[in-house]
């Protein structure tokens, strides 16, 4: 901008010197020969039109610039305004989720007050039931000394029945007492999982385990009945199998062993056949256990398989089935029975596997589809049809996804509930014994 205005001032300058036409009326005295008028020099104009042309150009060039960086500052100014508005809504729900915690601590301060009154109320009928059986003895001690025999029997029947009677009191306070227990051990489960556990505890939980000479658990579930109530990593030993270790998702009700989570794509499922056999990823993050592991966990009684998904606005579904899953030689084929009621949510993945469903990926075709590989023409491994209802090892796309929908149907999807072409935020696949599935059935929200 300046250099155009030098530009301009220099023109005027030369303008100047060289002289503009002018004429002065007037001003010629008679007689006097009159001067010819003086014009500039073409080369004079040239050299202002061309500098006033330069001077416009660079104006022009200074306007543009300068809206693109108006342009960048509303953009950023509105990111700014989008991050704000987000910290203020991660701010009032950290802000009732603490709240939460304060009223759970609360009850569970009051449950502990009330276990330990019963606890000393229990105490208190022991005693006073051995105070008197001393009393007891002491009479028929006395009555033996006193020959009273045909006394004795009738002494002897009423404490007989006094005695039936405060131990009925027991059984009753015992079993009030294993109530309020279970109960204090529910809520200390949910604070537990309210609050954020270092890795480090679920290692050393494990090592403990390992090194502990009681014979190690088979799932998740006979953890929880043992007593372990926080989440993490544990080492489990289904029967006839070597040992090894799972994530245990532990909820108020009971263990579930995670076979499969996704939540932020830093693991590749686009995995071969063999790898999904024995397992990959971290159980930290994001994994898969391994057919292999899951079908020595499941083979041995009767299970259910639950299955929880959320899209990119939070929100979240999950359905719940018994399932069987086959051995190696049936290619780890999954088979859920028919209810005769499969919901719509249910139906993208238990209306297919009625009949069973082998595992398939790109390098091991077995799914329904006679023309094409569905593992590769998707992504992952997956129990596969025909390649349309659901697949939870597709390819993890960040929002916003691709614009391809050729692209788009290779992400996580479980078709009826978000659609073929909706890649999923996150998924967790976790199994459990069907003794839990006397909890209510969940749906999706």
């Amino acid at each position: 901008m300046k250099t155009a205005l030098g530009h301009l001032s220099l023109c005027l300058l030369v303008l100047s010197a060289s002289g503009f036409p002018f004429e002065r009326k007037g001003s010629t005295p008679p007689g006097a020969k009159e001067k010819r008028v003086q014009y500039a020099a073409r080369d004079d104009v040239n050299i202002i039109a061309h500098g006033l042309l330069q001077l416009g150009q660079n104006l022009k060039e200074h306007v543009d610039k300068t809206k693109v960086q108006m342009r960048d500052i509303f953009n950023k100014l509105k990111a700014f305004n989008r991050s704000m508005s987000d910290m203020g809504k991660d701010s009032l729900r950290l802000q009732a989720r603490a709240l939460e915690m304060e009223d759970r601590e609360g009850q569970l301060l009051n449950v502990t007050v009330e276990l330990r009154d019963k606890a000393e109320e229990v105490q208190q009928e022991r005693r006073t039931m051995s105070e008197r059986m001393s009393r007891i003895e002491e009479k028929v001690d006395s009555m033996l000394q006193g020959d009273k025999g045909p006394d004795i029997q009738l002494v002897l029947e009423a404490q007989s029945r006094r005695m039936e009677e405060l131990a009925e009191r027991v059984r009753l306070q015992q079993d009030k007492l294993d109530k309020q227990s279970t109960r204090l051990r529910t809520l200390q489960s949910q604070i537990q999982r309210s609050r954020p556990r270092p890795e480090a505890h679920a290692q050393n939980s494990a090592e403990e385990q390992r090194d502990s000479p009681v014979e190690m658990a088979a799932d998740c579930h006979q953890l929880f009945l043992r007593g372990e109530t926080t989440s993490g990593v544990y080492t489990i030993q289904p029967l006839h199998s070597e040992h090894f270790n799972v994530f245990c998702e532990m909820t108020a009700d009971g263990g579930w062993t995670v076979i499969q989570r996704r939540q932020d794509g830093s693991v590749d499922f686009d995995q071969p056949w063999e790898a999904y056999e024995n397992g990959f990823g971290s159980l930290n993050g994001e994994f898969w256990l391994g057919l292999d592991h899951i079908h020595t966990i499941a083979k041995n009684g009767s299970y259910v398989l639950e299955i929880k998904f959320s899209d990119w606005g939070d929100d979240s579904a999950s359905v719940r089935f018994p399932f069987k899953l086959g051995g190696k030689e049936s290619n780890y084929s999954l088979r859920i029975p028919d209810s005769g009621t499969f919901s719509t949510l249910e139906s993208s993945l238990g209306t297919d596997a009625v009949l069973g469903l082998p595992f398939s990926t790109s390098d091991h075709d077995n799914d329904h589809k006679v023309d094409m590989n569905c593992a590769k023409h998707l992504s992952g491994g997956w129990w596969f049809t025909n390649c349309g209802r659901s697949n939870l090892n597709g390819r993890y796309f960040q929002s916003p996804p691709p614009k391809q929908r050729h692209q788009r149907k290779q992400g996580i999807f479980w078709k009826t509930w978000r659609g073929r072409y909706y890649p999923l935020k996150s998924s967790t696949m976790m199994i459990a014994p069907a003794d839990i599935h006397k909890l209510e059935k969940p749906t999706g929200s």
